[in-house]
């Protein structure tokens, strides 16, 4: 990530309820943002219950901070489906999906790679990703990114960082 180009772009997908959610609706907060698949085996879940954890160790300041997941595999996550993932994390994480083509601008937008791969044999299929969690500022702004695994304490201790600074 240089500083030479955007990373990231305002965006409105579809929360499991069908409302389209926005990303200026949660202007004045810090976002989480992370994009992976319900399916996921590993990375996706690993990183969401760091996001969860970081969210309940910050107390009272965690709700300055709201988590977004994006799912990189809208024709298998369905609506029912991306409620009881994000549930399962936190309960104010929202999962937001979309058409293909919303899915990839968003996912493009913040730089992030994704492709279906089909396993050898079978008509099922894994989806390769970055998996970054993307921090951004009140005003919706890239302000930094945590590879996959960073730990939580790390994660708390940069959104201490950004809460600290005052809102616009």
């Amino acid at each position: 990530m240089s500083g030479r180009h955007t990373v990231g772009a305002p965006f409105a997908l579809s929360d499991p309820a069908g409302r389209r959610v926005a990303l200026e609706d949660f202007r004045g907060r810090l976002v989480l943002l992370y994009f992976g698949y319900a399916t996921c085996p590993d990375v996706c879940p690993t990183d969401l219950a760091i996001i969860a954890h970081t969210l309940r160790a910050l107390g009272p300041q965690g709700e300055q901070v709201q988590p977004l997941f994006v799912t990189l595999d809208p024709q298998r996550d369905k609506p029912a489906v991306l409620r009881e993932y994000a549930a399962a994390f936190h309960p104010r994480l929202i999962a937001l999906t979309g058409s293909q083509a919303e899915v990839r601008k968003v996912a493009t937008d913040f730089k992030v790679f994704f492709e279906q791969v089909r396993l050898p044999g079978s008509k099922r299929y894994t989806i390769d990703h970055t998996a970054y969690t993307f921090l951004l500022d009140r005003e919706g702004r890239f302000a930094s990114l945590f590879p996959p695994g960073t730990p939580a304490e790390r994660m708390g201790f940069l959104l201490r960082e950004q809460l600290a600074v005052a809102p616009p």
